[in-house]
C-alpha cells in the first residue's frame, strides 16, 4: 500500500468506487422497462428502441478492455475520477436528447466514459482487502454486478411513471458529482505513467473497436435485414471477422498489448472468461426479455413492469449473506456450479411462459434466477482473476469484465433475432390450423362478428373486425412461444457452463500485490 492509501480505511474508498460501479451497471438496464416511453418521446420505431441499451453495451465492451492500460497511464485515482466525471456529463446530455439518433450517440458516450469504473473496482479490491476479507469484497462486487442491472427496470419504471423518462439520466448527476469529488482524496493506489502513451498499441485499439463494433451491429441488425442477404450486413460481418483476427494476432505478438490475451493460457482465467460471458448472457438478456414481454404482450406500464421484476432483485439481496456464510466453508467451484445450475433451472421454468403471466406467475422463476446470481458471479472473481500473478491483474480484469458485457450484448442481439424469426415461424404454424375445419375458430369468429356487428355503424364491418381480432390473438400467442424459445436457448448456455466448472482448479485466496505493480 502507498502512504496515500494507508491514511484512509480501505472500506470508505471501496464503498465510493462501488457506488460508481453500481450506477454504471444500473444504467445498462435502467431504460429496460421504459423503452416504450423513450421510443414514444423520441418518435422512434420499435426496431430502433433496443439500441438505447445496445449502444451503451457496445461502448462499454470497447472501453472496458482498455481500462487496465488506462489505469497504468493515468493511475487508478485519476482514471476513476475522469470516468465518473465523463459519465455524469454524458448522463445529462442523454436527458436532453431530442431524437433517437442523438440518444444513441449520447448513450455511446455514456458507455465509453463510464466503463472504466467497472473493472477498476475489481482490481482495486485486490489492493484494499487481503486474506479472508477477499471473500466479502468478492461477494459485494458479485452482488453489485448482478443486482444493479436487475434493479434497473424497477428503478427506471418508478422514475418514468412518477417523473419522466428523462429523469432516468438526470438522477446520475448528484451521485456522479459526489463520486467525482471524493475519489481524488480517497484513492491513492498507484501513480500515473504518461510515458506509456508513446509506446501504446494504437493499431490494436483501432482493430478491437472496429471488430467488436461491427460484430455487434451484425448481431443487432441481422434479423431485421434478413442476415447475409443484405450487402451491409455481409460487409460488416467480413470487417468484424478480419478485424478480430488481426486484433488477436496483434495482441499475441506485440510486446505491450492493450489487452492481455496471453492470460488466457491460464485454464482458470480462460474458463472464468467464458463463464463470465455466459453469466452476462443470462443477467442482461433476461432483464431485456422480461420487460419486453410485459410491455408488448401484456401491455404493462413502466411501473407495473418494474414491480413485476422486483422479486429478482430482492432474491439477489437475500442470496448475498447466504453466499458469504457458505463461501467460508465450501469450495468456490461447487458454489459456482450451484449458481449456474439454478440459473439454468430458472430459464427452464421461464420457458413455460404464457400470454397471461404477470408478477404472480413470474415470482418463482425470478427467485430461482435472482437468489443464485451472486453464487454465479462472485466465485469467478477469485477463481478467474485470483489465478493470475498480481502484475497481470489490471490488464486481465479488463478482458474478464468485457466478457460479461459482451455476453450481454450478444445475448440481447441473439434473443432479438430468435424472437423475430421464431415469432414468424410460430405464427405460420398457428395460421395453418385456422381454417374452416377448425370449429372453435369458426365459433369465435362468428361470436365476435355478431358482437362487433351489433355496434352502431356498418354491420358488415363486424366480420372484418373479428378477423382482425383473431390475427392479433394469433400473433400474441406466436410472440409468447418465441419468448419461450429464447429462454430455452439461454438455459442451454447455462447447462454447458455448469458442466465446465469442475475443470477449474481450486485457487487459494491470493495475496495483495504491491501497490506500485505495473
Amino acid at each position: 500500500m502507498t502512504d496515500g492509501v494507508s491514511k484512509h480505511p480501505p472500506l470508505l474508498p471501496f464503498v465510493v468506487m462501488c457506488a460508481g460501479m453500481f450506477i454504471a451497471l444500473l444504467d445498462i438496464q435502467i431504460v429496460a422497462s421504459s423503452l416504450q416511453d423513450i421510443g414514444g418521446g423520441l418518435s422512434a420505431a420499435q426496431d430502433e428502441i433496443s439500441w438505447v441499451q445496445t449502444a451503451y453495451l457496445i461502448a462499454e465492451i470497447i472501453m472496458i478492455p482498455l481500462s487496465g492500460w488506462l489505469t497504468r497511464v493515468f493511475s487508478t485515482r485519476w482514471l476513476f475520477t475522469i470516468s465518473a466525471a465523463g459519465f455524469t456529463a454524458s448522463s445529462m446530455v442523454c436527458g436532453i436528447a431530442w431524437n433517437i439518433q442523438s440518444m444513441i450517440l449520447f448513450r455511446v458516450l455514456q458507455g465509453l466514459l463510464g466503463a472504466s469504473m467497472i473493472p477498476t473496482v475489481f482490481t482495486s479490491s485486490f489492493y484494499f482487502f487481503q486474506g479472508p476479507r477477499r471473500i466479502y469484497s468478492a461477494a459485494v462486487i458479485g452482488t453489485i454486478a448482478s443486482i444493479a442491472p436487475t434493479l434497473g427496470p424497477v428503478i427506471g419504471g418508478w422514475i418514468t411513471d412518477t417523473l419522466d423518462w428523462r429523469w432516468l439520466f438526470y438522477i446520475n448527476l448528484v451521485p456522479g458529482l459526489a463520486i467525482t469529488a471524493l475519489i481524488p482524496f480517497l484513492v491513492k493506489i498507484d501513480k500515473p505513467d504518461l510515458t506509456l502513451l508513446r509506446g501504446a498499441d494504437y493499431p490494436g485499439i483501432v482493430l478491437m473497436a472496429l471488430g467488436l463494433g461491427t460484430l455487434e451491429y451484425v448481431l443487432e441488425e441481422g434479423a431485421r435485414w434478413n442476415w447475409f442477404d443484405d450487402s451491409t450486413i455481409r460487409m460488416c460481418a467480413w470487417i468484424a471477422a478480419i478485424a478480430c483476427i488481426l486484433f488477436v494476432v496483434r495482441s499475441l505478438t506485440y510486446r505491450n498489448p492493450v489487452v492481455d490475451l496471453r492470460a488466457l493460457r491460464s485454464r482458470n482465467f480462460a474458463l472464468g472468461c467464458f463463464l463470465s460471458f455466459v453469466t452476462g448472457v443470462g443477467i442482461f438478456t433476461t432483464i431485456y426479455l422480461t420487460p419486453l414481454f410485459l410491455g408488448y404482450v401484456r401491455g404493462f406500464s413502466a411501473w407495473q413492469t418494474g414491480i413485476a421484476v422486483f422479486s429478482t432483485g430482492a432474491a439477489s439481496l437475500i442470496g448475498t449473506p447466504v453466499y458469504i456464510v457458505l463461501a467460508r466453508r465450501f469450495d468456490g467451484r461447487w458454489l459456482m456450479m450451484f449458481g449456474l445450475a439454478c440459473f439454468g433451472l430458472a430459464m427452464w421454468s421461464f420457458s413455460f411462459i404464457t400470454h397471461d403471466w404477470g408478477a404472480d406467475q413470474l415470482l418463482l422463476p425470478q427467485v430461482l434466477r435472482g437468489f443464485p446470481q451472486v453464487f454465479a458471479v462472485a466465485p469467478s472473481v477469485i477463481l478467474g482473476l485470483g489465478s493470475l500473478p498480481p502484475e497481470r491483474l489490471k490488464y486481465a480484469s479488463g478482458l474478464f469484465n468485457m466478457m460479461r458485457n459482451l455476453g450481454g450484448a450478444v445475448g440481447i442481439a441473439a434473443s432479438a433475432a430468435i424472437i423475430n424469426d421464431r415469432t414468424n415461424l410460430h405464427f405460420q404454424t398457428i395460421a395453418t390450423h385456422l381454417t374452416a375445419a377448425n370449429g372453435a375458430m369458426e365459433r369465435f369468429v362468428h361470436g365476435m362478428a355478431v358482437r362487433y356487428g351489433a355496434l352502431p355503424g356498418n354491420p358488415g364491418a363486424g366480420e372484418d373486425a373479428a378477423l382482425k381480432q383473431l390475427w392479433h390473438l394469433a400473433y400474441r400467442e406466436a410472440s409468447t412461444l418465441a419468448f419461450a424459445d429464447a429462454f430455452r436457448a439461454i438455459m442451454l448456455a447455462f447447462v454447458i457452463a455448469t458442466l465446465l466448472v469442475p475443470l477449474m482448479r481450486k485457487v487459494a485466496v491470493p495475496q495483495a500485490p504491491a501497490a506500485n505493480a505495473h
